[in-house]
């Protein structure tokens, strides 16, 4: 009897390791497609095509096996980028039964090319053309023809909220940045009653500087982080 369990668990442990020989990983790295600085996202993943098998994982990089030989969807989400979804093959593994995909996520697109036609709740859009006096929350005339889309996209779409959400640089006082982030998405939200928008379905927030996009301490990072994006809540 005793033989005979050393056998089978002799044989149980070949086959799993017979299966770790052949098992092929997918593996990359999570990175800004502006800056190339890693970036912490929210990561799942599901077999194809019936979605059998799924994980969740978070961070700057990922690495999961592809059982059975079977296709992957990857999706990747992280706060103040574009959700991006690639299809990982096994077929395409390499010499060390990897298959290797760098991800890299690029900024939500501009609400001036899409306003009128991104409806999708939880969508996120940039407002590229924003601008501010410097250090204060008064909006530049060329500011309005962006503004105007969004006003449009609500007078089209009378069930939607949206949010709008203040960031600033990471340099200087932090509850100074944090204020000034509120008194920008405040005087867009201003701007867009005065528009015809219903303020009961525009919601704001401010994240001050503690959401950058990249952590570079360069005129273009911080110019990059100054930011005001606009979540549609609901539709």
């Amino acid at each position: 009897m005793r033989l005979t369990s050393l056998l089978l668990l002799f044989i149980s442990m070949t086959a799993l390791a017979q299966q770790a020989d052949t098992l092929i990983y997918a593996q990359g790295n999570i990175l800004s497609a502006v800056t190339k600085e890693p970036v912490v996202a929210k990561i799942s993943y599901q077999s194809l095509p019936y979605g059998n098998i799924i994980g969740f994982l978070s961070g700057s990089s990922y690495s999961f096996p592809l059982h059975n030989q079977e296709k992957y969807s990857i999706t990747v989400e992280a706060a103040g980028f574009a959700p991006s979804k690639y299809m990982l093959d096994p077929a395409g593994a390499n010499g060390d039964k990897k298959v290797i995909q760098d991800i890299e996520l690029t900024l939500p697109t501009p609400a001036a090319n899409n306003a009128e036609t991104t409806h999708t709740v939880g969508k996120v859009m940039r407002l590229d053309d924003l601008i501010f006096d410097a250090g204060r929350a008064k909006i530049a005339p060329s500011s309005y023809a962006e503004l105007d889309e969004v006003a449009v996209m609500l007078k089209n779409n009378p069930k939607m909220v949206i949010q709008l959400e203040g960031h600033t640089d990471t340099r200087g006082d932090a509850k100074a940045n944090m204020k000034l982030s509120e008194d920008r998405v405040a005087a867009v939200k201003t701007y867009l009653i005065s528009k015809g928008g219903n303020k009961n379905r525009i919601k704001t927030k401010a994240f001050g500087g503690t959401m950058p996009l990249s952590r570079e301490n360069t005129e273009d990072a911080h110019a990059l982080n100054r930011r005001v994006e606009l979540r549609i809540l609901e539709n």
